[in-house]
């Protein structure tokens, strides 16, 4: 038996934020983030709309970027003094994914992180509050899933939280707020829900119900993203409903490694000023984990079908060649978003940017330990291929000098 879980109401499309008015109430605590919410007005709207739904409302501001378990507790504190029966989280992954720890921490004040961590073992919610997520950003869905990623700086590693108790009671999927993304944004959100998609398609949990939502993404990314990037405000649109589609898929067919190797590469260099945002890791693994991905027969095949509905190949074509075009696309995509192949590159002058870059002596001194807590990693149970350590050592080295993957 399997089971299929989505947020009992999803509104969508511009002007969707109003619907904050039907929720019923006495009071709500918005959770948001860094300041482009509360910049481009949609803060001040959220808190009209609560209150004209009758609630007084309290916000949490400040949520960094890949939150930590710190901000967590924080958030959770603030929520016990409040006592709000509607937590709204708004904006990006961060406060969304932030607000969901928050709101376990909120119901069961006793429940540690290393509790929240143990996967699909959280206790029934909704009996304090419930839950409306706000996506700003089109890449994480996190407005519709079942997961949240927590930092923790101590051990630089981001953990997910995944049970489908965090699912969010409503989600509104309102494009207007994505039309505010800057453009670096744009790519790393938007490959992140094309990740999602595919490894939802070829993850060992795939099913009738999630296998349309994951091909109807994969053909409106591959079609928006690039033009989106671009400054086109209609494949933006279009792409704020792509990934809330692949966020649908993956929520219920589980995802990959991937997002194994990304969840534990992210925050492990921080102490090298190198921090991997999120979406540019998917980016630069997602290819080389299709090679290796593909050894196995069935996800090659899954491949195969994957690339016949992008219209990419030719029917005829082998399931080999079909794989080798998707890779090719793939990392034709990561040029036109200017996101590099590699860790090497991730940082360095061919890829100017403020997180840093991973040194080579460091990133071997660290290989072992992270091909290990990425083989621990919630996500890996549902790649279709299982790597040993070994295998999980010679992926990630090849995400770092963009080798060929032979094994």
């Amino acid at each position: 038996m399997a089971r299929f879980t989505l947020p009992r109401d999803i509104y969508f499309g511009k002007g969707a934020l109003e619907n904050l008015k039907s929720l019923k109430g006495k009071k709500a605590i918005i959770c948001v983030g860094g300041g482009s919410m509360k910049r481009f007005g949609f803060l001040d709207r959220a808190k009209k709309y609560l209150e004209e739904a009758g609630m007084e409302v309290a916000l949490f501001e400040g949520i960094e970027s890949d939150p930590s378990v710190d901000t967590v507790m924080k958030g959770a504190k603030v929520m016990q003094d409040f006592g709000p029966d509607w937590i709204v989280a708004i904006g990006g992954g961060s406060p969304i994914d932030a607000a969901k720890a928050m709101w376990i921490k909120y119901e069961y004040p006793e429940c540690t992180f290393e509790d929240m961590c143990k996967v699909f073992g959280i206790p029934e919610l909704r009996r304090k509050a419930h839950f409306c997520a706000v996506s700003s950003t089109s890449g994480t869905a996190t407005e519709v899933t079942a997961f949240s990623i927590i930092t923790d700086y101590n051990k630089g590693i981001k953990y997910p939280i995944a049970d489908f108790e965090i699912t969010p009671d409503v989600a509104i999927v309102d494009p207007e707020l994505a039309e505010t993304m800057p453009k670096k944004l744009v790519a790393h959100t938007g490959m992140d829900a094309m990740t999602h998609a595919i490894e939802a398609y070829v993850s060992t949990a795939n099913s009738d119900y999630t296998d349309p939502l994951a091909i109807h993404a994969i053909e409106m990314i591959m079609k928006d993203l690039v033009p989106s990037y671009n400054g086109d405000m209609t494949a933006r649109d279009h792409m704020h409903d792509a990934q809330c589609l692949a966020g649908m898929a993956f929520s219920n067919a589980l995802l990959g490694i991937v997002h194994s190797m990304a969840h534990k590469t992210g925050a492990i260099f921080a102490d090298y000023g190198a921090h991997i945002i999120h979406g540019a890791a998917n980016a630069m693994y997602l290819p080389k984990v299709i090679a290796f991905n593909a050894k196995d027969a069935t996800a090659k095949k899954r491949y195969g079908v994957i690339v016949d509905y992008m219209g990419i190949a030719d029917k005829a074509d082998s399931d080999d060649v079909k794989v080798e075009k998707l890779i090719a696309f793939l990392r034709g995509m990561n040029d036109q978003l200017n996101i590099p192949h590699c860790i090497k590159n991730y940082g360095a002058d061919s890829y100017p940017c403020e997180q840093g870059f991973v040194p080579e002596d460091v990133f071997l001194e660290r290989l072992p330990e992270i091909a290990k807590n990425a083989i621990a990693d919630a996500c890996t149970g549902s790649n279709p291929r299982q790597p040993s350590q070994e295998e999980m050592e010679k992926l990630l080295k090849c995400c770092y000098y963009d080798t060929e993957v032979d094994f």
